[in-house]
């Protein structure tokens, strides 16, 4: 089911077809056809699960086909740059290259961005397409920062005699990108059970904050990063996969809410706070925003 209305800049609600005929307060916070497509990309149809959705918390996907969810415009925006990104590189797409197929089994359907020969003599490339942010990135790479002594003391004030620390950044820390490997993953088995090749598997990450200083911080210098992707044992990923997809059939069937995300899925609760459209739906959301809420107050 789709977002069903925008959260206006003085914070009041519209429904989206009210909102793309007329604007409530006269004047549109963004362009009508830059509205059209944040509603656009919002639609989700009641039909079987993608593999994206799967990777996501069952409740959350849960909640996102069944409820009349409010989404505010701005924070979507950035979606719209990932589908940008995908536009303008159909355009460029040859006879060697595969791009924006969906695919499916009995359990799941995906649409992978590229397979081929993308970056070298080898054409069993399977590539997928990211615009994230310079801490995603940062993280996907193993960069990490740390306190470290700088050998000196404080002479005066509170903390006379103490030592002194600095931030150092390390590239030596595990690399998180747990969620972008498995669906990069399953993907691939979706290629190979028509009979491609998958060699290799790359995440080409653009970086949308790379201008910035806190990029520049967090050791990122460059705009566009490829990050490879290994290989996950497909036993492994098709289990999940089913279990994930069992879950979600059972929930849409029954009216009942799957149990909470898992800690992994909703960014140890940080998704519940700022990105997920849902939270106000999900008891487990509304109790981590009452949480924060009293600790502020």
């Amino acid at each position: 089911m789709p977002a069903t209305k925008f959260s206006c800049p003085d914070g009041q609600e519209i429904a989206i077809s009210g909102c793309l005929d007329g604007c409530r307060c006269g004047t549109r916070c963004m362009f009508l056809p830059t509205l059209r497509a944040v509603a656009q990309s919002s639609d989700r149809k009641l039909d079987e699960p993608t593999v994206t959705e799967l990777i996501s918390g069952s409740r959350e996907t849960y909640l996102k086909k069944i409820t009349d969810y409010t989404i505010n415009p701005e924070s979507t925006l950035y979606a719209l740059q990932g589908q940008g990104i995908h536009g303008i590189h159909e355009n460029f797409i040859d006879g060697d290259i595969l791009s924006e197929v969906r695919l499916k089994d009995g359990t799941t359907s995906g649409k992978f961005d590229l397979y081929g020969q993308l970056l070298d003599e080898d054409t069993g490339c399977l590539g997928d397409l990211k615009v994230t942010s310079s801490y995603k990135i940062m993280r996907s790479l193993g960069y990490y920062k740390k306190s470290v002594p700088t050998g000196e003391v404080y002479k005066t004030g509170a903390k006379k005699g103490q030592p002194k620390y600095r931030q150092e950044l390390f590239t030596d820390g595990v690399r998180h990108v747990m969620d972008w490997a498995i669906q990069l993953n399953y993907y691939r088995i979706l290629l190979e059970q028509q009979g491609f090749t998958v060699n290799r598997m790359v995440i080409q990450a653009i970086c949308r904050d790379s201008s910035l200083r806190i990029a520049a911080e967090r050791g990122i210098d460059r705009s566009v990063y490829l990050i490879p992707i290994k290989k996950i044992s497909d036993r492994w990923l098709i289990r999940y996969f089913k279990h994930k997809a069992k879950v979600l059939k059972e929930a849409m069937a029954t009216k009942e809410m799957p149990k909470v995300c898992s800690a992994r899925e909703r960014w140890h609760d940080r998704k519940c706070l700022d990105y997920c459209d849902v939270a106000d739906y999900c008891d487990y959301g509304i109790a981590v925003k009452q949480s924060v809420q009293k600790r502020v107050s």
